[in-house]
C-alpha cells in the first residue's frame, strides 16, 4: 500500500488474523428442511423486541447491552417457501443438517484440521436482529491445521459450521426490517491465527483459502455468500475486529487505513501525555449553551434546536484544542469516533466540536460566547450535542468516555468495514459471557464412517483441477490458469458443462476470465451481474439468436441495468446475429465498393476488407465468419478480373 513498505509494516508490529465466512450450497438450511434456493415472494411479516439474558455465571454480554439500549423493534420478512416455523423461532431446530457437515469435514480436511470427536451446537448472543431468536447457532467441527501461502505457514485456528443470519432490508425510525430466506443457509466459519504481517499477505491468504473453498464445488456465489472480517492489531495497541468486508480487493485497504488509525490513536495518546493531561482532567460537567446558540443563523443549529425540548449542552476539554481534529482515516478524525459513540449510545443525531468551528454557519460571536460560558481559553476545546436533555446527556456521556480512552491508545471494539475501505465503530467486542450450549440439539459423534463421506467432499489440489480443466474442457494451459485464479471458477466450470456441445468451453471460458475484467477496467458495475445473467447470454449464443461478439456488449448493458431481460437488450441495441446470407451481401456490397484498390493490392487487400465489413456487423456475427466468407469472394473477384 502506498506509504509503507514491507520493513515498515513489521516495525509497526502489524498483526492481521482472518475469519472468513462463506454460504455453503446445500440443498437444505442447517437446523430445518427449507430449501436454501429463493422461491416465490409470498410471504408473512411478525415483529419482535429482544433483550440480552444472562450468562450460565450471571453475566451480561456488552455487545447485547448495547444493541438492547438502542430499544428497536424487529420487523421480519419471512418468505412462504424458504421459511418455517424454525426461523420464526416458534419451533425447536431439527438436527444438524449432515449435507453441510460433511462440507465442512472435507474442507477442514484439506486444511489439515483434526475434526472434533463430537460436534456440540452452541448459542452466541447476537441481538441486532439479525437473528428472529436473539442468537446465532455455532458449532465447532475441527481445530489447527494450516494454510501455505507464498511459502510461508498461516495457521488455522478453527473450522466452524453456523448459521447465517437473516438479510437486513432497511430501516425506518425505531423499527429495522429483516428478510428471512438468508436465515439458517448452512455457513463455514474458518478462522486463522494473526500471522499476516502485511495488507497485500491479508489479500493472498483470504483468495487462497477462497480457491480452495470453490474448488469443491459446494460453496455458493454471488453477493453476500462470502464476507471476512478481521483481527487487526499494531505494536502498543489492542486487537480490534473488523466486520463485513465482501469484496476481496477491499481488504488491503482496510487493513491498511485501519492500521493507520490505530497508528494515530497511539500517536494522539502520547500527545496528551506531552500535554500532561490524564484522565481525570477529563470531567463530565456539562454546561447547557443553549442562550449562546438564540438566534443563530445556522441552518444546522436552527433544525436541531427547533425540535420539542430540544436544549444544546456542551463540555469543556481542557488543553485538548486540536486533538479532536486529528485525520485518523481518509476523511474521518478523530472526533468522527467520539461522534459515533455519542450517535450510538444516546441516540442523538451527532456531535459538534471546538476544532470544527466556526463551521456549519456558527457565527465567530456565537463560539466565543460557548467559550466564556465553558470557561475554556484558546488551549482549550469543548464538545457539544443538542437534542432532547436525556438523549444530549447520555451522548456527550458516551463522547466523554471515548475520549478518556484515548488516555489508553487503542480501546477494544468492534468496527464494521466501510464501501471505502475505512472502518466505523459498530459496538463493544463481546466477552466470554456471549456463548452458551445449545439445549435443543444432542451431540453429533463424528464417526469414522462420517470422515470416510467427508473424503468425497474434500477439495482437489490446484494443479489436479488444473489438469482436470484441461482435459475435460479442452481448455489452453493458460486459459485453465485463468480459470482456477478466478473467483467464478465455479460459475465458469458449471456454464460449461451446462453448454457443452452447443458452446466451446474456450469462449465461455474467455468470456468470464477476460471480458468481464476488461469491462470492470472501463468502470462498468460487473458486480451486478448474476447467475442468470450469464445463463441467458449463453442461451441466446446457443441458440445462434447472438454471436460471440456481442457478448462483452450485451454484459456491460445488463451490468448496468440489472433488472433487464439479455433478449431485451439484444433488440434495444440491434444485437441480433445475422445470417449467413446477410453476411455475404454485405460483403458483397463492400467489395463492390472497394474494386480498385482490391484490382490494385489483390490478396493484400482482405485485411481492409474484412476491416471495412467488420465495422459494419461488428457485434452481429462471428470474425471468422467473416474472414473466410471474404477470402472465398475475394478470391472470385481477382479471377474475374
Amino acid at each position: 500500500m502506498t506509504g509503507m513498505v514491507e520493513c515498515s509494516w513489521r516495525e509497526l508490529g502489524l498483526k492481521v488474523g482472518l475469519e472468513i465466512h462463506q454460504q455453503l450450497a446445500t440443498k437444505n438450511k442447517l437446523f430445518c428442511m427449507c430449501p436454501t434456493t429463493v422461491e416465490g415472494d409470498e410471504e408473512i411479516t411478525f415483529r419482535r423486541k429482544l433483550r440480552p439474558a444472562r450468562s450460565e455465571l450471571g453475566e451480561v454480554d456488552i455487545a447485547a447491552y448495547f444493541e438492547w439500549k438502542k430499544g428497536r423493534t424487529y420487523e421480519y420478512h419471512a418468505p412462504k417457501n424458504t421459511t418455517c416455523l424454525v426461523e420464526a423461532d416458534e419451533e425447536p431446530p431439527h438436527p444438524i443438517n449432515t449435507e453441510a457437515l460433511l462440507i465442512a469435514l472435507g474442507i477442514a480436511k484439506a486444511l489439515n484440521s483434526t475434526p472434533v470427536d463430537e460436534v456440540h451446537v452452541m448459542r452466541k448472543i447476537v441481538i441486532d436482529g439479525s437473528n428472529t431468536t436473539g442468537f446465532q447457532r455455532t458449532a465447532l467441527v475441527a481445530l489447527g491445521g494450516s494454510v501455505e501461502v507464498e511459502g510461508k505457514t498461516i495457521r488455522i485456528q478453527t473450522v466452524c459450521l453456523e448459521e447465517d443470519a437473516a438479510r437486513k432490508i432497511g430501516e425506518e425510525d425505531m423499527v429495522t426490517h429483516y428478510g428471512l430466506e438468508r436465515l439458517g443457509v448452512p455457513l463455514i466459519e474458518i478462522s486463522t491465527a494473526p500471522d499476516m504481517e502485511t495488507p497485500e499477505e491479508v489479500e493472498r491468504v483470504a483468495f487462497k483459502i477462497g480457491q480452495l473453498l470453490r474448488l469443491t464445488g459446494r460453496v455458493r456465489r454471488g453477493i453476500g455468500t462470502i464476507r471476512q472480517d478481521l483481527n487487526i492489531s499494531i505494536k502498543g495497541g489492542a486487537k480490534v475486529e473488523v466486520k463485513g468486508v465482501q469484496e476481496l480487493r477491499l481488504l488491503p485497504k482496510v487493513v491498511y487505513n485501519e492500521a493507520v488509525r490505530q497508528l494515530k490513536l497511539l500517536e494522539i495518546k502520547d500527545e496528551l501525555r506531552k500535554r500532561g493531561l490524564s484522565k481525570d482532567d477529563i470531567a463530565f460537567e456539562p454546561v447547557d449553551v443553549t442562550e449562546a446558540l438564540k438566534g443563530s443563523k445556522s441552518s444546522l443549529v436552527k433544525r436541531l434546536l427547533s425540535k420539542p425540548r430540544a436544549r444544546a449542552y456542551a463540555v469543556k476539554l481542557p488543553k485538548m484544542r486540536g486533538i479532536l481534529g486529528t485525520e485518523l482515516q481518509p476523511n474521518k478524525r478523530f472526533g468522527t469516533e467520539v461522534a459515533d459513540y455519542a450517535r450510538f449510545w444516546g441516540g442523538v443525531a451527532g456531535l459538534i466540536h471546538r476544532d470544527e468551528l466556526p463551521g456549519y454557519g456558527i457565527a465567530e460571536g456565537e463560539l466565543n460566547s460557548m467559550l466564556s460560558m465553558l470557561h475554556a481559553d484558546e488551549s482549550d476545546s469543548f464538545i457539544m450535542v443538542i437534542d432532547e436533555p436525556e438523549k444530549a446527556l447520555n451522548g456527550l456521556k458516551a463522547a466523554i468516555d471515548r475520549i478518556k480512552d484515548a488516555f489508553e491508545g487503542v480501546p477494544r471494539e468492534t468496527r464494521a468495514a466501510e464501501p471505502d475501505g475505512t472502518t466505523r465503530f459498530m459496538r463493544p467486542q463481546p466477552g466470554a459471557a456471549r456463548m452458551y450450549p445449545e439445549t435443543d440439539i444432542p451431540p453429533l459423534e463424528i464417526t469414522s464412517q462420517l470422515l470416510l463421506e467427508a473424503e468425497k467432499c474434500k477439495p482437489l489440489e490446484p494443479e489436479a483441477k488444473l489438469k482436470e480443466l484441461i482435459e475435460a474442457y479442452g481448455l489452453s494451459r493458460q486459459l485453465a490458469e485463468q480459470v482456477l485464479l478466478d473467483e467464478k471458477m465455479p460459475l465458469i466450470e458449471e456454464l460449461m458443462r451446462m453448454y457443452h456441445g452447443k458452446i466451446e468451453a474456450t469462449v465461455i471460458a474467455s468470456t468470464l476470465t477476460g471480458a468481464l475484467r476488461a469491462l470492470k477496467r472501463e468502470g462498468c458495475p460487473v458486480e451486478n451481474l448474476q447467475h442468470h445473467h450469464f445463463e441467458q447470454v449463453f442461451d441466446l449464443i446457443a441458440k445462434e439468436i447472438v454471436s460471440k461478439e456481442a457478448v462483452p456488449d450485451l454484459l456491460g448493458e445488463l451490468a448496468k441495468n440489472p433488472s433487464a431481460k439479455a433478449i431485451e437488450v439484444v433488440e434495444k441495441r440491434g444485437l441480433r446475429a445475422l445470417s449467413r446470407e446477410e453476411v455475404e451481401s454485405i460483403i458483397s456490397a463492400v467489395i463492390e465498393e472497394n474494386l480498385e484498390t482490391i484490382r490494385s493490392r489483390g490478396k493484400a487487400s482482405m485485411g481492409l476488407i474484412v476491416g471495412r465489413v467488420m465495422s459494419k456487423v461488428r457485434g452481429r456475427v462471428d470474425g471468422k465468419l467473416v474472414a473466410e466468407i471474404v477470402k472465398k469472394k475475394l478470391e472470385e473477384t481477382l479471377k474475374g478480373c
